[in-house]
């Protein structure tokens, strides 16, 4: 019985630093620049209004950059989507100065978001978008301001996201604030 504990032992410390290394391995979101350009647009992404995403692919050492939340949400929920992704990052509008200035810096895991789905918020690109909080409560604030409804990022249906959108009848006006 003692070989044996003496056996598992070095196995289950070795279990525990790969899962250790492969957190380590996660790369921290980069701060937002003039350089940035959409992944499907190909625009300066700082042009646009609202919140942004960032998706970091296993091998490529920089980020895709998308315009609108709900297209780096597109991206990972397209099943054309084929790379391994390691994190998406989206801005926390809680933290943002407006919705014309999203942030360049304070950034939170997609996957630890509370995101406001249906609202009346227009992205960057003029299509319905999705508006990600750190907090659930300002999400819930955001939600009773501008409808539609807070949800984690895997409740978010494929639908929302990879449906077409007409943006000649998406609402022309934005959210001015964020809390």
């Amino acid at each position: 019985m003692k070989l044996i504990l003496t056996l598992l032992l070095p196995l289950a410390l070795l279990a525990g630093c790969k899962e250790d290394s492969a957190a380590l391995n996660v790369p921290d979101p980069v701060a937002l620049t003039e350089e940035a350009a959409g992944h499907y647009c190909q625009m300066i992404i700082l042009e646009h209004q609202g919140p942004k995403a960032q998706v970091h692919l296993a091998g490529y050492p920089a980020p895709l950059w998308f315009s609108q939340v709900r297209d780096g949400i597109a991206y990972l929920k397209s099943p054309e989507q084929s790379a391994e992704i390691l994190v998406i990052y989206v801005n926390d509008m809680g933290r943002a100065v407006s919705w014309d200035e999203p942030g360049a810096d304070n950034w939170i895991r997609a996957r630890d978001a509370f995101f406001v789905v249906g609202s009346d918020a227009v992205g960057g690109m003029g299509a319905p978008e999705i508006a990600p909080f750190a907090d659930a409560a300002m999400a819930e604030q955001f939600s009773a301001e501008h409808g539609g409804d807070v949800m984690r990022l895997n409740e978010i249906p494929a639908e929302v996201v990879l449906s077409p959108v007409d943006v000649n009848t998406a609402l022309g006006d934005q959210p001015d604030d964020h809390s």
